[in-house]
């Protein structure tokens, strides 16, 4: 059996555990098939400033696939490579259009850098406190004349599957300008550029390197990750992955808490040594 090229791994509720940190075990499983002639590229929802953050907790390094595939990072620079923002004007035709199918919803913009915020998206992560910057309304909101990466929209009574399928049935014309997703943070749905997916941008990185799909395994836990599940040569469910995930994709492992992904590594690449 040839061994994968690539491994692409989500983060949260994938590599990572419940509490946010890479085990011990996952991390040696890593360095192992690295050492094999591996590359591992982190696929997430994450903006680069939280990649920043776990790869001064672990030392990891190489390419991460940020921001559901807006941009390609560079860890050990941290460079963006390349990107593919939302246009303000996109978000916020989007924005509208959803707002006439469910009123309740907060708007922020990801910048990859910061997160903007008007009044009614009251969601906040203690892990990015810092990058949170309010504006004083929704119409500010569009005055940003820095690139976008996503546009979030947050409700406190909705899930994030409803969020989903309400803005797929509902928002009409504009929906076509943009993608949808989430990655299962509560309330929240995510909005990307026409096209911008995970397994898109992490194929254009394949080819650029002459990986063929076949040569990847991926790892997930999310409708978000689907793509990347999908076009993957190899693709795991996380024992822990959203019920539409483990429906679609047949092959799955264990845990995030049980260490799923390096279950799976050891296997492929043989068990790590001690560090």
């Amino acid at each position: 059996m040839l061994l994968p090229r690539l491994i692409a791994s989500d983060l949260d509720g994938t590599l990572l555990r419940r509490d946010g940190t890479l085990s011990s075990r996952t991390l040696r499983a890593l360095r192992s098939a690295e050492s094999a002639g591996a590359e591992v590229v982190l696929v997430t929802a994450r903006p680069p400033r939280f990649v920043d953050r776990l790869a001064e907790a672990t030392g990891l390094t190489g390419t991460a696939v940020c921001s559901n595939g807006a941009l390609v990072y560079d860890i050990g620079t941290r460079t963006v490579v390349s990107s593919r923002a939302l246009p303000v004007t996109v978000a916020q035709r989007v924005a509208t259009a959803l707002a006439a199918v469910l009123p309740e919803v907060g708007f922020a913009l990801e910048t990859g850098n910061q997160v903007l915020y008007e009044p009614a998206y009251r969601l906040r992560l203690s892990e990015d406190i810092d990058a949170e910057l309010p504006v004083a309304s929704l119409a500010d909101l569009w005055l940003t004349d820095v690139p976008v990466t996503k546009l979030l929209a947050w409700s406190d009574r909705l899930d994030a599957d409803t969020l989903l399928a309400a803005a797929r049935q509902g928002v009409g014309p504009a929906g076509s300008e943009v993608q949808f997703t989430h990655s299962g943070g509560r309330g929240l749905l995510e909005i990307s550029a026409s096209g911008v997916t995970k397994a898109g941008t992490l194929a254009e990185l394949c080819a650029g390197r002459g990986i063929d799909a076949t040569e990847v395994i991926a790892f997930g836990d999310m409708p978000n990750d689907l793509t990347v599940l999908d076009w993957a040569g190899t693709g795991y469910a996380m024992g822990n992955a959203h019920p539409a995930v483990l429906a679609a994709v047949p092959t799955h492992t264990m845990s995030n808490e049980e260490d799923g992904v390096a279950h799976v590594l050891e296997r492929l690449f043989g068990p790590p040594t001690a560090p």
